[in-house]
């Protein structure tokens, strides 16, 4: 940590800097309804399905420019292959919905533009960073919760339609998360560079919230 001149103290490691300049964009999608309509069991099956519809458009688009950023220096220590999730997804919606699946599956005006913002940044590589970061170190956070409650509220598995919140390839997740943290630490960015990937961390909670709301109003809560 470091002081400025006005006493205010400023973290020096560039994941404290995210971590304090998003806290608040946290619980926004955790609050969405459809969140709180799936976390209290009361979808059916198929408005499920829905979401990991929508996420499976969400990490086509993530994970191919991830790949295709794979050489850079910057973005090369944060690809893991135990993180990838478009597999899982293709197997749960399998189960969920058919082998057929794809034939009726389309993105939301709100993962459109989800998907539209990363092909956008795709070949910077701290917006894909930005977008990394959102999506998976939320997937080991509040996202495995979310995968033990729906699993048990649903009686889904990793083998039934709940591959998606089933990262086999970590034991530690704690430990997969500071491991994380320390390559953002590390990311060879100026502070200007840094102030926009923080900039675009925003943008990605804003379309993952986003997307969350317009499957919210596309459900009818039940009593």
């Amino acid at each position: 940590m470091t002081q400025t001149d006005e006493s205010v103290i400023v973290p020096t490691r560039f994941s404290e800097q995210i971590r304090e300049a998003t806290w608040t964009d946290h619980g926004k999608a955790e609050h969405a309804t459809f969140m709180d309509e799936l976390t209290g069991g009361r979808l059916s099956q198929y408005e499920y399905a829905e979401l990991v519809v929508q996420m499976w458009f969400v990490y086509q688009a993530l994970e191919a420019s991830a790949a295709a950023l794979s050489d850079d220096v910057a973005v090369a220590p944060f690809l893991d292959p135990a993180l990838v999730r478009v597999p899982a997804l293709e197997a749960d919606l399998e189960f969920l919905l058919g082998e057929e699946w794809r034939s009726d599956a389309s993105p939301t005006p709100e993962t459109e533009a989800y998907v539209a913002r990363l092909k956008e940044v795709a070949s910077w590589p701290g917006g894909l960073l930005a977008h990394h970061y959102t999506r998976y170190m939320g997937d080991l956070s509040g996202g495995l919760f979310i995968g033990r409650l729906v699993s048990r509220l649903y009686e889904l598995g990793p083998d039934s339609g709940a591959a998606f919140y089933d990262f086999a390839g970590i034991t530690d997740a704690k430990a997969f998360k500071e491991a994380y943290r320390e390559h953002l630490d590390a990311v060879p960015f100026d502070s200007e560079e840094k102030l926009r990937v923080i900039e675009e961390i925003h943008a990605a909670y804003a379309f993952n919230t986003a997307l969350l709301v317009g499957l919210g109003s596309r459900v009818k809560p039940k009593e």
